[in-house]
């Protein structure tokens, strides 16, 4: 059975490309361009981990994540941000947020889903 991944990002490129490089890697995926509609799908589809931006269009990506980290059929889902805009003070608000990593952006193509899955348990 293949492992579901949860890819929210408003910048539709980014989207594709990390879908694609999770989907060859054998994720079943479903992708998100905002935070709301990223929550609603997390507790829909219930997916083994969560690539999510950190500058989202209605709410920053930790924020999202600290509303699923209040839910308990999404508190245990890993949350991987992927962004190119985190400072050391930015990096200390992802570190607050359980169960959770970060990618840096721009991604590396070969190394992308292997990256994801090691936040999988």
């Amino acid at each position: 059975m293949s492992k579901k991944a949860l890819v929210v990002d408003d910048d539709k490129n980014n989207l594709m490309l990390e879908k694609d490089l999770l989907e060859v890697a054998g994720f079943e995926v479903f992708e998100a361009e905002n935070a709301s509609d990223g929550i609603a799908m997390a507790r829909r589809e219930k997916p083994d981990i969560i690539i999510m931006d950190v500058r989202l269009p209605d709410m920053r990506g930790p924020e999202a994540a600290r509303i699923l980290r209040q839910d308990k059929e999404t508190f245990a889902i890993p949350i991987v941000f992927v962004t190119a805009s985190v400072m050391a003070e930015g990096r200390e608000e992802l570190d607050e947020i359980t169960n959770s990593g970060f990618i840096g952006k721009p991604i590396n193509t070969r190394t992308f889903a292997k990256e994801v899955s090691q936040f999988i348990l």
